[in-house]
């Protein structure tokens, strides 16, 4: 099971998110078929993104998307999250590869490329919130901790990782998010980043020790509050039919009439939708 823990140290000045999103990534793999790299951009994605949706969404019906958009043969990614830390996502390329550095690591910032990271989070407001920045390296961490610098003005330090096993599952994923409350004072930032300097394979970390050995090797006695997000597509028949009905009648009868019916395959999932004549006729009222 995947997990989230947050809470308050350095004084209550540090805001210290920990996460073990391993199950996520793997479900990820699953559903799209991801190659070692794709698995590597779409899992540290959805690993900041789960992140934001812990830490930004209170209400049952806030949700958000985050698209970061590079020029890199892996194509855009997209995830998306609502409350209930229902987490969801896809990679442009799923089979994207490239060779590894010479440090033997996936090469990441290649496949993402040079572009922007967006994100837009409806909170209740008349306006969802939208704010972007470029894409600092491509590394996705810090990637985040710039957008967070840059659109939302609250520093941010952000360790994310993803590791995949010979087999091509993942063997460890998770991150490790700092931020400095409102006032914090210098010698508890400064705490911050020698804490976070600790996880700089923060993957190595969770697979060596464990989500609870990182607990009890760099957090013991603190008090978290636990979150528990999970790889789980939200698309459903009726959402699908009230996206059709926008269409129009013509489109819907001349598209049914060329194909003989109308497939409509979700991109975070491997959902088939599938309409034929009697079907549009039900859903237009004929």
């Amino acid at each position: 099971m995947d997990r989230i823990y947050k809470a308050l140290i350095f004084d209550n000045e540090i805001s210290l998110t920990v996460m073990d999103t391993t199950d996520m990534v793997n479900r990820a793999i699953e559903i799209h078929s991801l190659t070692p790299l794709a698995a590597a951009a779409l899992g540290r994605t959805m690993t900041a993104t789960a992140f934001m949706a812990a830490s930004s969404l209170k209400n049952q019906e806030d949700h958000l998307s985050v698209t970061v958009k590079g020029d890199g043969p892996g194509g855009s990614i997209v995830v998306c999250a609502n409350q209930q830390l229902q987490i969801r996502g896809y990679i442009d390329n799923p089979q994207v590869d490239l060779p590894l550095k010479p440090n033997g690591k996936l090469d990441v910032a290649s496949c993402v490329g040079k572009g922007r990271i967006s994100v837009v989070r409806n909170i209740g407001l008349k306006k969802p919130y939208t704010g972007s920045c470029h894409i600092i390296s491509g590394e996705i961490a810090e990637d985040f901790a710039a957008y967070y610098t840059y659109s939302e003005q609250q520093p941010t330090g952000i360790a994310l990782g993803v590791k995949i096993g010979k087999d091509l599952k993942c063997i460890a994923a998770g991150g490790v998010v700092l931020q400095p409350m409102p006032g914090a004072k210098e010698e508890n930032i400064q705490k911050a980043e020698e804490l976070l300097d600790n996880f700089g394979a923060v993957s190595s970390l969770l697979e060596d020790l464990g989500f609870d050995g990182v607990i009890e090797k760099f957090f013991t006695g603190i008090e978290f509050n636990q979150y528990f997000p999970k790889y789980q597509c939200t698309c459903s028949r009726d959402y699908v039919d009230r996206i059709l009905i926008t269409l129009g009648e013509k489109e819907l009868y001349e598209t049914i009439g060329k194909e003989g019916k109308i497939e409509v395959v979700c991109h975070f999932c491997p959902e088939k939708y599938t309409y034929y004549k009697e079907d549009i006729d039900k859903l237009l009222g004929r």
